[in-house]
């Protein structure tokens, strides 16, 4: 699921000693989502003691919770200036570079960072791990370093043992969570230990729940979800959760209903003082209940008030509330218009989304211009599948069923490839299918006007060949492989695809009814081929097996009267004519 932001630094409050009332009212408020109230609460501490440079940090998560990434650096650099060398305001600069993409110079901070406090400081440590697991071009594997040097007292003299919080192993979770895969289970085990410390922590089990959804385990992660809502009700975050996940249009999980539900109650919940963030979401549940012109007529409203991101979130729901009222050519307008003010560098991944949709739904009756629209849809849906550092097989599946639809059959095949391989990075087998679907598109992909494309040939005889191999008991890659070398040699001289064939019919003659077609193909093949070498006992062999199945073959027809113009010849005397 989307994380806005991570909390688990606002747990703090929870975790650590005396400290001052305002503090931890503002780490509270963190916790629970309420970044502008949390903002006024840090600000007022800064005013009141500028060498706090926790305040000015946690001023900084505020403003990026708020989804401002320069007043975020704002208040770290004035930190730095009150406070210099500061390890907790040098690690929130690595965490703006690493927002710009900047991941040396991020990498820089934090090595600093660590080394100021010798790696054994908890707010540090959690701060450097959590910018390297949550955001995008993040060093997965160093957040999860980071959180165990701080958890590993082997040697430590007693005096120097580290008593981990349930903080501490909440950010231990979400570093394996980021890594993914197998390290699931390692992020639940952790979130576990949280909740043995802090037995109704509503993060811990929320993000559970974000462990089982990556996994594709929905009821299990609703459960999470409902879970972590029961525990602590006020605890506004997993209701956003609970809306994103009913708003993606996922079969079993797509529910307008429960996410409007959802969002309410996160609305309810809200901080009052984010007024551009509430009426966007009540902007959003206009468009839920397809009162598009009003959503219209409120988002652009709030727009001379929003900063930069939540410009782009108006601007997007405007445009798409357009598309959804079926004025698909004035939504093509705005996104365009928003595309060059926005920046191509700056779009996320729901704009390509957005734009694939748009273009795909434009239809007009010149086929050269419907040509270009289609064009433009598919680029888009190739940039929203490869947008995101978390891959994902539906996207990818996507986008190759639309290259397979729009007949760009070298395209759906890498698609189809990319989506088996990605199968297999995340431990997962690709089916036969997957690999039938790379060799198919290849194949169709070598016919051309120019003629046969051979590296496309040789492309599917590869996808062919792991699908006979992974799938040996099938005959569908057997034939295809046959199939795909045939069109190599489409005089049947070379015997290319032979072997093929011939492990093919082994298989396949067992049941010639339901297997007529490829066994026509097959026996036809070696039929020539053998014909070709001039082997007779062979192609009488297929001949005959052929006859039964397809009278009418042209093949066995015209090789009958070649056979029958050659006996003819040698039978007359020498001289004649």
């Amino acid at each position: 699921m989307n994380k806005r932001i991570s909390t688990v630094i606002a747990l703090l409050f929870l975790a650590s000693g005396v400290m001052a009332q305002s503090i931890e009212d503002g780490l509270k408020k963190l916790y629970y989502g309420k970044f502008a109230g949390a903002k006024q609460d840090f600000e007022k501490i800064v005013a009141s003691k500028p060498t706090d440079d926790r305040a000015h940090y946690y001023l900084g998560i505020a403003e990026l919770g708020m989804e401002n990434q320069e007043g975020a650096a704002a208040a770290f650099t004035k930190g730095l200036t009150a406070v210099p060398n500061s390890p907790l305001l040098t690690a929130g600069m690595g965490r703006i570079d690493l927002l710009k993409g900047d991941t040396a110079a991020a990498r820089q901070k934090f090595d600093a960072a660590l080394a100021g406090v010798k790696g054994k400081n908890s707010e540090v440590s959690r701060a450097v791990a959590d910018a390297n697991s949550e955001i995008k071009g993040g060093n997965r594997a160093f957040a999860l370093t980071v959180m165990e040097t701080l958890l590993n007292n082997e040697g430590a003299k007693r005096r120097d043992v580290y008593n981990a919080t349930a903080a501490d192993y909440i950010e231990l979770g979400d570093a394996y969570r980021a890594l993914g895969g197998e390290n699931g289970g390692k992020a639940i085990s952790a979130y576990e230990k949280a909740l043995e410390l802090e037995a109704n922590n509503a993060e811990a089990v929320m993000k559970q729940g974000h462990v089982n959804y990556n996994a594709k385990l929905l009821e299990q992660a609703v459960g999470d979800y409902a879970k972590a809502a029961s525990l602590d009700p006020n605890y506004a975050p997993v209701f956003y959760e609970l809306y994103q996940f009913y708003y993606t249009p996922r079969p079993r999980q797509f529910s307008l209903a429960k996410a409007k539900e959802n969002l309410q109650k996160y609305l309810s919940l809200a901080d009052p003082a984010d007024k551009v963030k509430n009426e966007y979401y009540l902007a959003s549940i206009m468009f839920f209940d397809k009162d598009y012109d009003s959503a219209i007529a409120k988002a652009q409203g709030l727009i001379p008030q929003a900063n930069d991101a939540y410009k782009m979130k108006l601007n997007r729901l405007i445009i798409d509330a357009n598309l959804q009222k079926g004025d698909s050519l004035a939504a093509q307008k705005l996104f365009d218009e928003y595309v060059q003010a926005t920046g191509a560098d700056k779009l996320e991944p729901l704009d390509y989304k957005l734009g694939s949709e748009i273009y795909g739904r434009i239809k007009y009756q010149d086929s050269a211009a419907q040509q270009g629209i289609d064009q433009k849809a598919l680029e888009y849906l190739e940039k929203y599948a490869t947008s995101d550092t978390v891959k994902d097989l539906e996207r990818y599946e996507s986008v190759a069923k639309a290259y397979q639809d729009a007949r760009v059959f070298d395209k759906a095949g890498d698609w189809y490839k990319k989506f088996a391989e990605l199968k297999v990075e995340q431990k997962e087998k690709p089916s036969a299918l997957d690999y039938y679907n790379v060799g198919l598109n290849y194949y169709r992909a070598s016919a051309s006007e120019a003629g046969t494309d051979s590296a496309m040939l040789n492309k599917a005889d590869s996808a062919f060949g792991q699908l006979a191999t992974n799938y040996p008991d099938i005959t569908t890659g057997h034939y295809w492989q046959g199939m795909a070398n045939a069109a190599k040699d489409v005089e049947a001289k070379t015997g290319v695809a032979l072997p093929y064939f011939e492990k093919y019919i082994s298989m396949a003659e067992g049941d010639p009814e339901k297997n007529k077609a490829g066994l026509i193909k097959a026996y036809t093949y070696l039929m020539v081929y053998y014909y070709n070498k001039d082997d007779k006992a062979n192609l009488q062999k297929y001949m005959s097996k052929l006859e039964p199945l397809d009278p009418n073959s042209e093949p066995v027809k015209a090789i009958k009267e070649n056979l029958s113009q050659q006996s003819q010849q040698a039978a007359q005397p020498k001289g004649t004519k």
